[in-house]
């Protein structure tokens, strides 16, 4: 289920945009504080921004790039702005599109599915369809998916690269600067809690397939990845 975040300070608009996406069967953040954007965007790692450009203290336009530090994930602009200006400020700030207001539900919808086919769905370029197989435990990188023995589950952009790191390097150490290197290649001040929030993430997601212990943590250097699943039957 596709998690979509709602940046818009009009709070009946907001609650409606949520309502309707979650009829199309949509998860929805509805953020209530507007200076901690950033901060729940790397928590909640939505897969689709609906982004108004009118918000308190700093305008959607800053927010599109700071976002745009940390992920390529589709940001979908809506304001009641209809200036041909303001639409190419969108774009040029890293949108991916512009939705004036007053809009139809419908339209917001099919353009969110669009954009969610063309990075996720059957639109997303695929070169190849490599796979990374650890003892059996195979990551899909173009799919986002993991695979154990008859089971898969999606994972998110961030879990992926993690995930990726970890598999291609099997038993070996990798250090703490390369997997942050790896998920956030900006030069901007990173917690070093993220990191250990995302290791959490990945090891409840080898959980789903029954995997325990599996990535271990090597103190003072970083992390690797250990076969303890060969007894599952």
């Amino acid at each position: 289920m596709r998690k979509i975040m709602i940046i818009e300070d009009n709070v009946d608009l907001r609650s409606l945009l949520a309502q309707h996406l979650e009829k199309f069967g949509f998860r929805t953040m509805e953020l209530e504080q507007f200076d901690t954007i950033i901060e729940r965007f790397i928590q909640e790692e939505p897969d689709l921004v609906l982004l108004d450009i009118n918000l308190p203290t700093f305008d959607g336009f800053y927010w599109c790039r700071q976002i745009r530090k940390y992920s390529t994930c589709p940001i979908i602009f809506i304001s009641a702005r209809e200036g041909t200006m303001d639409q190419i400020m969108a774009l040029e700030n890293g949108g991916d599109d512009y939705i004036t207001k007053p809009f139809s539900y419908d339209l917001v919808i099919a353009k969110i599915n669009s954009h969610l086919r063309r990075v996720y769905g059957e639109y997303a370029q695929s070169p190849g369809e490599r796979n990374i197989n650890f003892h059996g435990l195979v990551f899909l990188p173009e799919k986002m998916e993991l695979h154990f023995k008859a089971n898969s589950v999606e994972i998110s952009k961030k879990e992926a690269l993690l995930f990726e790191v970890l598999l291609e390097r099997g038993e070996k150490v990798t250090s703490r600067e390369r997997l942050m290197d790896k998920m956030w290649n900006t030069n901007i001040y990173v917690d070093d809690n993220t990191l250990n929030v995302y290791i959490t993430r990945v090891r409840k997601r080898l959980s789903e397939f029954g995997i325990y212990h599996a990535i271990e943590t090597v103190r003072g250097m970083g992390y690797r990845l250990r076969c303890t699943w060969e007894e599952i039957e």
